[in-house]
């Protein structure tokens, strides 16, 4: 298979070398960092290929894991995130994902919730940031087509920000599963800024798109048997939905990166171009125990068998990654 060359930040779940001696890699959902600086018409992709060490933890003692702080702006405070539906998505789909986005500022009765998890983004600097859904717009009727290249998906958050007045917020856009996007599998959403616009400041964005007719196996892992790897049987998706469950996923990993590190000058480990950040530098990661391909011990619903480790508004469950900790220098995960 070609290794990939453009478009893509791949990170690795992880290299083992189990006692009979056979390596197995996983590759992980790659989550792509735009420069804000790149403008419209020629931002590129940012990517990087981590090629692990083969070292074993038996003989080699883990360096703690640091994500440094580059003096940047960061995103704290209320912020509102809107919310551009392109392409066909259900009431259903809708409500999923706008809950999950609520429940991260709305603590839930019960332990361990979306809430408790996005509270880690709290350690770092400049105090807690509450998210709340504002604006909605649809656009079922794929006004750019079905087939997006980077500067639409950058078109269709710059457009949104002209319209809004809101100086502390993220604008997400969100593509169904029959939208091809430019680079989609390569990578499974990304993060950055658009350009000021009549004269008001960049404004952050996020895109991630639904895998599920066109990849599952790599940007909805573990709801997917994996294309690579050790092929463990898949989880049950909490909600019913393995491209949405997925999404969910990677917008959770994008959302913590953008607050972290909003501008490319926040939280982040290695090179600006090829960033490391909140939930990308523990990328495989859901429960105590995980190693590469399998995502570790977490809840499992008796009457469902849909695993999660988080609960949300609405009687929601959802399954979210490991999160970097600056207080402990570790990934972090609900249970």
């Amino acid at each position: 298979m070609r290794a990939p060359t453009t478009l893509s930040e791949f990170q690795l779940y992880g290299l083992v070398a189990p006692l009979d001696s056979h390596l197995k890699v996983h590759i992980a959902r790659g989550i792509s960092h735009r420069d804000p600086r790149d403008s419209v018409e020629t931002c590129a992709e940012k990517h990087v290929l981590l090629l692990p060490a083969l070292t074993s933890a038996a003989l080699v003692e883990q360096q703690p894991l640091v994500l440094q702080y580059h003096n940047g702006q960061l995103l704290k405070g209320r912020i509102t995130v809107n919310l551009v539906w392109y392409g066909s998505f259900t009431p259903i789909q809708r409500s999923i994902i706008v809950d999950f986005i609520n429940s991260l500022s709305s603590p839930s009765a019960k332990l361990p919730s979306a809430a408790s998890w996005w509270k880690t983004t709290d350690n770092y600097k400049g105090g807690s940031s509450a998210l709340i859904v504002g604006k909605q717009f649809l656009h079922s009727a794929y006004t750019l087509g079905k087939s997006l290249k980077n500067k639409d998906l950058m078109a269709l958050a710059s457009k949104f920000n002209a319209q809004s007045n809101e100086l502390s917020a993220i604008t997400v856009v969100l593509t169904a599963k029959d939208v091809a996007v430019e680079g989609f599998c390569m990578r499974c959403g990304t993060h950055g800024s658009t350009r000021p616009v009549n004269g008001k400041p960049r404004t952050a964005y996020v895109w991630v798109g639904n895998s599920e007719t066109q990849c599952p196996g790599q940007c909805a892992w573990p709801f997917h048997q994996p294309i690579y790897g050790p092929q463990t049987p898949p989880l049950v998706a909490p909600n019913g939905d393995v491209g949405i469950d997925g999404m969910i996923i990677n917008l959770a990993t994008l959302l913590a990166g953008t607050v972290t590190n909003p501008f490319n000058n926040g939280y982040f480990q290695g090179p600006a171009t090829a960033p490391l950040e909140a939930v990308t530098a523990c990328t495989g990661s859901f429960g105590s125990g995980s190693y590469p391909g399998y995502p570790g011990q977490v809840l499992v619903d008796k009457a469902s068998g849909a695993s999660f480790n988080a609960y949300g508004l609405n009687g929601r469950r959802y399954l979210l990654p490991a999160m970097w900790d600056p207080q402990t220098s570790k990934c972090r995960t609900l249970v």
